[in-house]
């Protein structure tokens, strides 16, 4: 297993993290897994093993279930990882029951420190952007509870380019605790991320956690092109994310992930985990599994390495459309570009 600075803080993650997304499988949850507290107790042993440090949860994961597993399966062991969790979605019916405030930030703290069983919460990631509250005022909040000891370093999760750049200024402005990492969502399926995303995050310093890498199991190779989900699957079940917007290049990526994983006797979703672990500023990928069988598929990814043709092969195909003003930067600044801007650019610049 590798480890990789996360952000410009001084933590070192695992490049694999746990997500106990699955963890509890109650309401809508149980159409991505219902993994009971003995599956997840074998699943986190197993990611132990291979040299995981990072276990992924949030609050809203099947009310609250979730980060109660996760706190029961690493009772003795704390020490051995450690825990990430988000705050920001609904987890009552009242007026204060979600978002970004001091007030729910702070409860919503507190309750999952008791769930988790642990004195403090090791990355505390607001789970979604929140418009309604001042950055001020979330900021401060996470400050404060850094300054208490009951988490160690702040992230987000799911905002846009420029969500990210104003909590960062925000923060500077201030002197307040800066994010150290975001969570996004980024595949070969979609890879809007490198507009604004991946370039902020090096040019600022922000680490890059990526939940669904595998797109819900879409680049696992199980589904192929006119074949209905198969059954048992997320998608059977009706999960939705992430939307498919491109059937036929999603299909085209697929068809690219087995023949590569053929001549390489391994799996296309490690095919597609170790092209994600190529990209820039990715520190870890949030990995998932309804199995025993597909965890262990999965972490052998840390060791997959791709060869540059492959790699190639696979930028080509799952390339996202220059959208403007990247059109514009790709034929007339290319002269003068930042590595933050070649993070997009560079594949489209004519050599």
């Amino acid at each position: 297993m590798q480890y990789r600075q996360l952000g410009r803080s001084g933590l070192r993650v695992s490049v694999l993290t746990m997500g106990a997304l699955t963890f509890g499988g109650s309401g809508v949850f149980a159409k991505v897994g219902t993994t009971d507290l003995t599956d997840a107790t074998r699943q986190v042993d197993l990611a132990l093993d291979a040299g995981v440090n990072l276990i992924d949860t949030a609050d809203a994961y099947s009310g609250g279930r979730s980060e109660e597993i996760v706190g029961q399966v690493l009772k003795g062991r704390r020490d051995r990882t450690l825990i990430a969790t988000k705050a920001r979605m609904p987890t009552g019916r009242g007026p204060n029951d979600a978002g970004l405030s001091r007030h729910h930030l702070i409860k919503a703290c507190e309750d999952s420190l008791r769930r988790l069983d642990t004195e403090h919460i090791d990355l505390y990631q607001v789970h979604a952007w929140d418009g309604a509250t001042p950055l001020e005022e979330t900021l401060s909040a996470l400050d404060a509870l850094v300054r208490a000891g009951k988490i160690r370093y702040v992230g987000c999760s799911n905002y846009s380019g420029w969500h990210l750049m104003k909590a960062l200024a925000t923060a500077d402005r201030l002197g307040l605790t800066r994010f150290v990492s975001q969570q996004i969502y980024y595949s070969l399926q979609a890879r809007e991320a490198e507009y604004e995303l991946v370039p902020t995050a090096v040019d600022q310093g922000v680490g890059v956690l990526v939940w669904s890498p595998l797109a819900g199991g879409l680049l696992s190779g199980k589904y192929r092109r006119g074949e209905p989900p198969p059954e048992g699957s997320r998608r059977f079940a009706g999960w939705d994310e992430p939307p498919v917007r491109n059937e036929d290049q999603l299909f085209d990526i697929v068809d690219a992930l087995v023949g590569i994983a053929r001549d390489r006797a391994v799996a296309p979703a490690q095919v597609a985990l170790a092209w994600l672990l190529g990209r820039p500023a990715v520190t870890s990928l949030v990995i998932g599994a309804r199995t025993e069988e597909q965890l262990a598929q999965n972490l052998a990814a840390a060791d997959l390495r791709l060869a540059d043709d492959e790699r190639a092969r696979l930028d080509a195909v799952s390339a996202a459309p220059l959208l403007y003003p990247y059109w514009h930067q790709a034929k007339l600044a290319t002269d003068r570009l930042s590595p933050a801007d070649e993070v997009l650019l560079h594949q489209y610049i004519r050599k």
